[in-house]
């Protein structure tokens, strides 16, 4: 059984490697580095983590061989699969614990990280989005009041567009309104918490939100989910330090 071949990450999570060899460099870079990077009010939101690293990932086929729609879990594959049925990442979550699995193989260790980020990310939002944080969703509507272009990440840009006037009008949100903030929040946390862990540039772009705005998204979470000792997010972090910073964004 698997299950009883895992290794402990902390208090919170565990981790097997299948059919992978990978050095403890690799281990650093793939498990111990984002892991410790995550800030305590993020862990403390989490389900424990089971994070299975494998060669490849792919989409259940079908008996023709292709990619089944909505396949409920991704296979784990020794041999890079098709294009098409092709999977970077995939995770399953029960009540109280989630199944992360990751395609490390042939993937740079900067994509597995947004990968990584991003699972935890959507994890703390919630399926639908119940989690975002008020001032969080507060901060999103003053955006819009000032028509406020842009957003961290195509998904969320695509989401933005499509708003109306109207999806925001009545008393309760409409389901868009409400897929966009989850998200926004989803993208907007990713962000964070890669710049916790490491040195990342934020690209610019017709569709990125302003530098400003982007830098009070990334400050109120701060607020929320302050970084572990010694991490750095925003260059006026580095006067506290009380020993050299890791991580930073822009």
């Amino acid at each position: 059984m698997v299950r009883g071949q895992m290794i402990p990450l902390g208090t919170r999570a565990c981790y097997f490697c299948a059919a992978l060899a990978l050095s403890e460099e690799d281990l650093h870079e793939y498990l111990t580095e984002p892991v410790s990077a995550l800030p305590p009010a993020v862990s403390s939101r989490l389900p424990k983590l089971e994070i299975f690293l494998v060669p490849y990932l792919e989409r259940e086929a079908d008996p023709n061989g292709r990619a089944k729609a909505g396949a409920p879990e991704p296979v784990v594959a020794e041999n890079k699969p098709a294009d098409e049925r092709s999977l970077a990442s995939g995770f399953v979550v029960t009540e109280n614990e989630a199944t992360l699995a990751f395609a490390v193989k042939d993937a740079e260790v900067a994509d597995y990280h947004y990968r990584f980020y991003r699972t935890i990310a959507e994890l703390v939002a919630g399926k639908n989005g119940e989690n975002v944080p008020r001032e969080y969703a507060k901060l999103v509507n003053d955006e819009l009041d000032r028509n406020a272009n842009g957003e961290v990440d195509e998904e969320s840009w695509r989401l933005k567009m499509e708003l109306t006037p109207r999806d925001r009008s009545g008393e309760r949100p409409s389901k868009r309104f409400r897929a966009y903030l989850r998200r926004s929040f989803i993208d907007t946390l990713t962000l964070y918490l890669h710049g916790v862990c490491c040195d990342i540039d934020v690209e610019t772009g017709p569709r990125q939100l302003a530098s400003h705005l982007l830098r009070k998204r990334l400050r109120l979470l701060r607020s929320i989910f302050p970084p572990p000792e010694g991490y750095a997010v925003l260059p006026e972090d580095l006067q506290t330090m009380t020993r050299p910073a890791t991580g930073g964004a822009l």
